[in-house]
C-alpha cells in the first residue's frame, strides 16, 4: 500500500489545484500586495504638509543613517592594512 493508493481511492480528476483555487489565490495575492504598498507608504517617514519641515521620526532617521555611515567608514578606515 503506497501512497498512490490513498489518492486512487477518491475520485478521479479532482485536482487539488484547480481555476477556482488559481482565481481566489490571485486575488487574494493582489488584495494583500495593495494592502501592503498603502500600509508601507503610510510607514514611511514624510514632510508634514502643513509646516513644510520634516516630521521628528524623519529626522531621527536621518540622523540615525549618518552616525551609522560615519562609524561605518571610521572603522573601515582603522582596519585598513595600506595606510
Amino acid at each position: 500500500m503506497g501512497p498512490l493508493f490513498f489518492f486512487s481511492c477518491y475520485g478521479h480528476g479532482v485536482s487539488v489545484f484547480n481555476r477556482k483555487n488559481a482565481v481566489v489565490g490571485y486575488l487574494a495575492l493582489a488584495l494583500g500586495k495593495r494592502v501592503a504598498k498603502e500600509k508601507a507608504k503610510a510607514a514611511v517617514p514624510s514632510i508634514d504638509r502643513e509646516s513644510k519641515k520634516p516630521n521628528k521620526s524623519a529626522i531621527a532617521l536621518g540622523v540615525a543613517t549618518a552616525v551609522g555611515a560615519a562609524t561605518f567608514w571610521r572603522k573601515r578606515r582603522e582596519d585598513d592594512p595600506g595606510e
